[in-house]
């Protein structure tokens, strides 16, 4: 049975719960205070430790950058919205893809986030009672009624196992259509396999949802084309009704990309809350930095957030080069550093070529 999420510790609900959407859009997690150097070294080792939690929080989630891809996704998801305001059937929709790491789902997130916020603004207490966006992920080898009640977990609704696909989508879509949903954000798109019956199946119901609901649905997932959402029948009526959006890692060959860059490295390091760091020095290594992540703003992310909790711990309250070395990331990053030191190493020369 799927159950109503245990709204006694909100801490632990997941974004794919109406509960822990809600506190997801109404977090707006606050500066921690900060001491003078001379305060905080005069602190003792248990008020140090206090003071050091809320620091390690923040550092443990900082910042959400606007990037490129969070501002255009949210530009085009708006303008979508508004295009399907009125629409009967037919609505448009957006697909977000690229590769891991990249911010898909920070992009689609925060697009809910900010649409939510203003539909509150827009309505004030007329809002009450309305749930504007809702966020599922599809599961892997996922079926149309895996499909379904992964919405219904959402919802709070509960789930017998003997219940029907159709029941449990009409149950979905009428109480979506009655708390007037205006966003539906699927995330991790590429688990419906086209190739499979099944995958086929939960594209369908899919399609069927996105007619039944009157919102705007927006996906995300990676390589999406590669995944064959675009093959066929079915993939070709995706193709017609949805704009793609491809996010990308951060170049680095040219002066603007390389500026682009700094600037993202830039807001970051201008989030630390850190004693002795040296405010620049950050920026400075953002040849450095590029290499170990390869340019994905989720692996920069890991790897200044992991340095800035390793500094507080440690206690030199600063993010050096060597505090970075110490810091593990994904490992497709770690391939693609290494692939870009196996080839920027120079070829010996064979010996009988050197005597020739």
């Amino acid at each position: 049975m799927v159950t109503p999420p245990d709204t006694h510790d909100d801490e632990h609900n997941p974004l794919t719960t109406k509960d822990g959407w809600r506190q997801f859009v109404d977090d707006a997690p606050a500066c921690p205070p900060m001491l003078s150097l001379r305060a905080f070294k005069a602190l003792t080792e248990e008020k140090r430790l206090a003071y050091n939690e809320p620091r390690l929080d923040y550092h443990s989630r900082l910042v959400i950058v606007a990037t490129p891809t969070v501002g255009n996704v949210f530009t085009t998801g708006r303008r979508l919205v508004l295009l399907n305001r009125h629409q009967i059937s037919g609505r448009r929709g957006l697909i977000v893809t690229g590769q891991a790491g990249t911010g898909k789902t920070t992009a689609i997130a925060q697009l809910g986030r900010n649409h939510e916020l203003l539909v509150r603004k827009r309505l004030g207490l007329a809002a009450a009672g309305r749930l504007p966006v809702v966020y599922v992920t599809v599961p892997p080898r996922a079926t149309p009624k895996m499909l379904a009640i992964e919405f219904a977990r959402f919802l709070g609704l509960p789930v017998v196992r003997q219940e029907t696909q159709t029941s449990i989508t009409n149950a979905v879509c009428d109480l979506l259509i009655k708390m007037r949903v205006e966003l539906a954000l699927v995330d991790e798109i590429h688990n419906l396999n086209l190739a499979t019956q099944a995958g086929a199946e939960a594209s369908d119901q899919l399609k069927y949802l996105s007619e039944r609901i009157p919102a705007t649905f927006v996906l995300a997932g990676i390589d999406v084309a590669a995944s064959g959402l675009f093959s066929g029948v079915r993939g070709q009526q995706i193709a017609g009704r949805y704009t793609v959006t491809e996010t990308e890692p951060f170049a680095y060959g040219t002066t603007g990309q390389r500026q682009n860059w700094r600037n993202l490295v830039a807001s970051l390091e201008d989030a630390l809350r850190l004693h002795r760091h040296k405010p620049g020095s950050l920026v400075k290594l953002d040849g450095y930095l590029h290499e170990r992540t390869d340019g994905a703003i989720g692996s920069l992310s890991q790897l200044v957030r992991g340095a800035a909790l390793e500094a507080i711990i440690n206690g030199s309250e600063a993010i050096t080069r060597k505090t970075l070395e110490t810091i593990e990331v994904d490992q497709t990053a770690e391939d693609a550093r290494q692939e870009h030191r196996r080839n920027r190493r120079p070829r010996r020369r064979r010996p009988d070529v050197d005597a020739a």
